[in-house]
């Protein structure tokens, strides 16, 4: 069994079954910072939150007695910074994947706010959770009719430089039309004429990628991406992600132990943590080339109101 299961009384006087995850996803289906950072905080609080499963529509229950990372997902933490300080209070660790892309003009994300709000929200989340926990991803990237690779780019620069400092690495993903029904019925009924990267699309993208960020110095990572990029110095992705833990939680023992993972001690010159791994973690429940270890997600589909077009988790925008 992944997770513990305990007894819990729910908020109608009921006994029941709960999960106790210790890694917590908020979550790949729904922008809970942005939307519902109030529920978010009263849930933590209760002690507990109903999660639905999207394929068969059955409840069930998730406890946060033992939680000790949450890993926020948004593409406008700001509602999140208020929530912050309890989480220190509780000594519960995070770290927040903050999609900043930039489709003003292409219209395809109609309910975010402007791009230099979302900078400026940037810095200040990386001013109240630290540097490096606030990871800066352009995802995904889209190609139309009217948006070409010179155009994302651009797009890239603009923000990365404004980034510079800010965070260590930028994240990226390129967008799989064909693969989502949801996303190829939504582009049609918004009139948009995107397309798949093409494995020619994808090299160029990534060299020119990597030629950018020869000022920048940014850790470069690819999401689920299949080709390997890594001639650029990019590579794949694990967006809930054990080394991100050693790296900057490894004080938290509990958290550490149920990953499997001994620092046994620091080389001859304490210049790096000498890590040992004893458990495989890897999330067998997401896409084929998603790195990502495991973690439970608390976020339900079509309940987020950023209204982007290409979005798989709402059925229509």
């Amino acid at each position: 069994m992944l997770w513990e299961k305990i007894q819990i009384t729910n908020d109608e006087g009921e006994k029941v079954e709960a999960c106790t995850p210790i890694i917590i996803s908020a979550s790949r289906a729904t922008d809970i910072p942005a939307f519902y950072s109030e529920w978010f905080l009263s849930r933590l609080k209760q002690g507990y939150s109903v999660w639905i499963n999207p394929f068969n529509r059955k409840e069930s229950y998730v406890s946060y007695v033992r939680v000790r990372l949450i890993v926020f997902w948004s593409k406008n933490p700001y509602p999140l910074l208020s929530c912050l300080d309890y989480l220190r209070e509780r000594e519960i660790n995070y770290y927040i994947h903050f999609t900043l892309n930039d489709y003003e003009k292409e219209g395809f994300e109609t309910g975010v706010p402007s791009v230099s709000f979302r900078v400026d929200t940037f810095k200040r989340m990386v001013d109240k959770a630290g540097f490096g926990k606030v990871i800066w991803r352009f995802d995904p990237l889209m190609l139309s009719d009217t948006l070409t690779i010179d155009d994302l780019l651009r797009k890239i620069e603009h923000i990365g430089n404004q980034l510079d400092g800010y965070t260590e690495k930028m994240v990226f993903s390129f967008a799989k039309i064909q693969h989502y029904v949801r996303v190829k019925r939504n582009l049609t009924k918004n009139n948009i004429n995107c397309r798949d990267f093409t494995p020619d699309d994808i090299h160029l993208f990534a060299n020119e990628l990597c030629q950018l960020n020869r000022k920048w110095k940014y850790t470069l990572s690819s999401c689920s991406e299949s080709i390997d990029l890594s001639q650029y110095g990019i590579q794949p992705n694990k967006c809930i992600d054990d080394d991100l833990i050693v790296k900057y939680f490894s004080d938290d023992k509990a958290l550490l132990e149920f990953l499997g993972i001994k620092i046994l001690s620091d080389d001859l010159f304490l210049t790096k943590k000498i890590v040992l791994k004893t458990k495989n973690n890897k999330d067998k429940g997401q896409r084929p080339f998603c790195r990502c270890i495991v973690s439970k997600d608390i976020g339900h589909y079509n309940t987020c109101s950023h209204g982007c077009v290409y979005c798989y988790a709402s059925s229509e925008f």
